[in-house]
């Protein structure tokens, strides 16, 4: 992340744009590109951070909101308030999609990010259900929902914002400085994560612990927050159809073709690096602690992934490098788990991490790939609904259905075949795609 974002304040914008770019890029003070680099990527740090909590935290979870019922039970019911907000995440992406498109990408970015904070705050301030009964997690779904429309937009958002201020010759770079912000905030949860569970006992955890992580989240919300305030826009000139109904007419087909690939990214990201550390500890028998440690180091690794392979596609093109991840992802992910279920610890960090750079390989280069694919007057609109589309389905239910397999049927290998095949379906929806790297944003496309 520090690397990205001092190589990206070196980053003149693009020429000014025309009606599809952003008012914001049209300034020439020699600190706008740091500040715009800065804007895309916070917003991602402290939504995923707050995922991962909850993510890594889903135990106790259970057993504070949904006491009196199976161990299995209340984890499925915990991952399934996890789940619910991601059902909200195709509403954040219309809403979101609309604002950005017609008011600018700034007012979209500024209003996802207060959304996540009130949220965010509003769950380390929650009751129990030892306090409030059924009201508690009543409160938790809510808002979940609530962090699921702000989560809707934000993302392919700020990785719009982000490509239309980068040089074409440097797009993949800095569009992926939004993944690296999500796996940031997903590395800075996993690391409160495992500092909370070492430092404090299971009563304390249990008792108090859990809120630490998200009252913590306050003092990123305030820093996103001012960020995004000053790198807000004046609005943009409004187009004539509304985003969504010009998107599905004009963009169908891309997007439809964008969610096949991003079907992948959902299970592969919530399986691999939220949902594993229970596998770990349910399968491999390593203590939470140093399942959540090796998840740090695996994130550590994808984060340093993502900036090398999204480089790498700017020299080589975006299809190789995503071409090369998919393709290691169906070979490589049947032995890797099997080295995960040894127990060993060092086996089990190593075959983590080789996850971590394969998967850093096939998603890399979407971020620009995929704001490349549509244009400008609907970009927002149409990237936003493909991504939720296809993250609030697979990655939602992921971890759920990973939980029944893995759990309810014993069968530890559920999840490698569960990623083979998504990462097959990617490989196709990846072929029909052109090739746009290094060329104007808005230039006709090679064809597939």
């Amino acid at each position: 992340m520090t690397g990205g974002a001092g190589e990206a304040a070196a980053i003149a914008p693009s020429s000014p744009p025309s009606a599809g770019g952003d008012p914001l890029a049209r300034e020439t003070s020699p600190r706008a590109p740091l500040r715009i680099m800065a804007a895309g990527a916070i917003g991602n740090l402290l939504e995923w951070y707050d995922f991962a909590a909850y993510g890594f935290l889903a135990a106790t979870f259970a057993r504070n909101f949904f006491p009196g019922t199976d161990p299995l039970a209340a984890q499925l019911s915990a991952f399934g308030v996890f789940a619910a907000s991601f059902l909200m995440r195709p509403v954040g992406a219309v809403v979101m999609g609309h604002v950005g498109d017609r008011h600018g990408r700034g007012r979209a970015l500024l209003l996802s990010v207060v959304l996540m904070t009130l949220s965010t705050v509003g769950i380390g301030l929650l009751p129990t259900h030892a306090t409030a009964g059924a009201l508690a997690p009543v409160l938790l779904l809510l808002l979940r929902l609530m962090q699921g429309v702000a989560v809707g937009g934000e993302y392919t958002t700020s990785a719009v914002f982000l490509a239309e201020n980068a040089p074409p010759e440097r797009r993949g770079f800095v569009t992926a400085l939004a993944m690296a912000g999500c796996q940031g905030g997903t590395l800075l949860g996993s690391g409160v994560g495992a500092l909370t569970v070492f430092l404090l006992p299971p009563d304390a955890l249990l008792a108090f612990g859990w809120r630490i992580p998200f009252l913590l989240g306050a003092v990123l919300g305030i820093v996103a927050f001012v960020l995004r305030r000053s790198a807000s826009e004046t609005p943009r000139a409004a187009f004539g159809r509304p985003p969504l109904a010009r998107a599905i007419r004009e963009a169908g087909g891309n997007i439809l073709r964008a969610a096949a690939v991003t079907f992948l990214m959902g299970a592969d990201f919530y399986l691999l690096f939220v949902y594993l550390p229970t596998y770990l500890e349910q399968v491999a028998a390593l203590p939470p602690a140093r399942a959540l440690a090796f998840n740090t180091a695996s994130m550590l690794v994808l984060v340093a992934g993502v900036l090398f392979w999204s480089a790498l596609s700017d020299r080589i093109g975006r299809k190789r490098v995503a071409g090369l991840g998919l393709g290691a992802l169906i070979v490589c992910v049947w032995p890797l788990f099997l080295l995960l279920r040894s127990g060993e610890p060092a086996v089990v960090l190593a075959a983590q991490m080789g996850l971590a750079v394969i998967v850093s390989a096939a998603s890399s280069p979407m971020p620009a790939f995929l704001a490349e694919l549509f244009e400008a007057p609907v970009r927002c609109t149409a990237m936003a609904i493909s991504w939720n589309l296809a993250i609030g389905i697979s990655g939602g239910t992921a971890p759920m259905i990973a939980t029944y397999f893995v759990t309810g049927l014993d069968a530890p290998m559920a999840p490698a075949v569960h990623l083979m095949g998504l990462a097959a379906i990617a490989a196709l929806a990846l072929w029909s795609m052109p090739e746009r790297r290094g060329r104007a944003l808005d230039a006709p496309a090679e064809s597939p």
